[in-house]
């Protein structure tokens, strides 16, 4: 079984428009949980699912902008530094996404933002 937990950066397309977000796994055993973060006015979710094997699925509630449950469903990388699969609102509304670990990539980003002295979110 794949081990998710951590820090990951990812980026989801809705009507081709890319959305970055940052998401924080917790697991236990085959269960999931934990908190995104997406780049948009949608703001902060909660997720809950599963891995088996290298498969992952999950949840996201958004707190306060959408009532809508978003779900994801993908694989995991046999090196587990990378996740891709598709998302859907009902059946209205769905698209790809993917995500890598954050770790050295997110220290970079930090920095470059850093000696740019532009704003970067690092974290929840």
């Amino acid at each position: 079984m794949a081990d998710v937990s951590g820090s990951w950066l990812g980026t989801y397309w809705q009507q081709g428009e890319p959305t970055r977000f940052e998401v924080v796994f917790i697991q236990s055993g085959n269960s999931l949980t934990g908190s995104i973060l997406d780049d948009s006015y949608l703001g902060e979710a909660r997720l809950s699912g599963e891995v088996i094997g290298r498969s992952i699925s999950f949840s996201k509630s958004y707190l306060m902008t959408s009532p809508d449950a978003v779900k994801y469903v993908g694989t995991v990388s046999e090196d587990e530094d990378y996740m891709q699969g598709n998302w859907s609102i009902g059946s209205w509304d769905y698209g790809n996404w993917e995500a890598h670990r954050s770790g050295d990539a997110l220290k970079a980003v930090t920095q470059t933002g850093a000696s740019e002295n532009i704003p970067v979110a690092t974290g929840f």
